[in-house]
């Protein structure tokens, strides 16, 4: 097949953007950061480099992009987890072991969401999503509080909660709290009942 013979390339996307978004989660789930790349994630997709180049210039906006949309999805989780419970410590709780899930559900993903790359990114989009991802919990620590989201209260409250869930999801991604054997999901309960 000669080269004026050979039949362009072609995809039917309705949205790129969102398709490169969606391979480049599921391979960050396969691998870490460090394997990423745009180029494979054109391939996944069925586009040319050049087609992803358009919508990202380079691999760090791409992994901008995957963690805006992770920070995305687990301020959702949380939510969720919270509005399914009326009681306020059923509540909190529930969002505790939502945060717990989504780091073991997604550890990539949550390493690049809350590591050193949040704050080196210039990406507007990946700052906001993370401001509100956490403002959040800001604003249910607030309401459980009877204090104002933007009181001093329910910021301290809301940082001390969230140190803990989220230390508590390092140990566990961690491996450190097997030693604790059969009982780790009846002690992570309570500790979560704790925060």
């Amino acid at each position: 097949m000669t080269e004026k013979t050979r039949p362009e390339r072609s995809y039917h996307h309705g949205n790129l953007r969102s398709a490169l978004i969606d391979a480049g989660l599921t391979a960050l789930e396969q691998s870490d950061t460090a394997e990423v790349s745009l180029r494979a994630i054109a391939r996944d997709v069925g586009v040319s480099a050049n087609a992803a180049y358009r919508h990202f210039a380079d691999k760090n906006a791409l992994l901008s992009a995957l963690a805006a949309e992770g920070f995305r999805r687990f301020a959702a989780g949380q939510a969720q987890a919270r509005e399914a419970h009326a009681d306020q410590i059923e509540a909190r709780t529930a969002a505790g072991r939502a945060y717990i899930g989504f780091a073991q559900n997604h550890p990539a993903l949550f390493k690049l969401m809350f590591g050193h790359f949040l704050y080196a990114s210039a990406s507007d989009e990946l700052q906001q999503t993370a401001i509100r991802a956490f403002q959040g919990l800001i604003d249910s620590t607030a309401k459980e509080a009877g204090a104002a989201p933007d009181s001093e209260k329910a910021l301290v409250t809301a940082i001390s909660r969230w140190s803990l869930v989220h230390g508590l999801s390092h140990l566990i991604l961690e491996g450190q709290l097997k030693p604790f054997g059969p009982e780790i999901d009846r002690l992570i309960e309570g500790v979560l009942k704790l925060a």
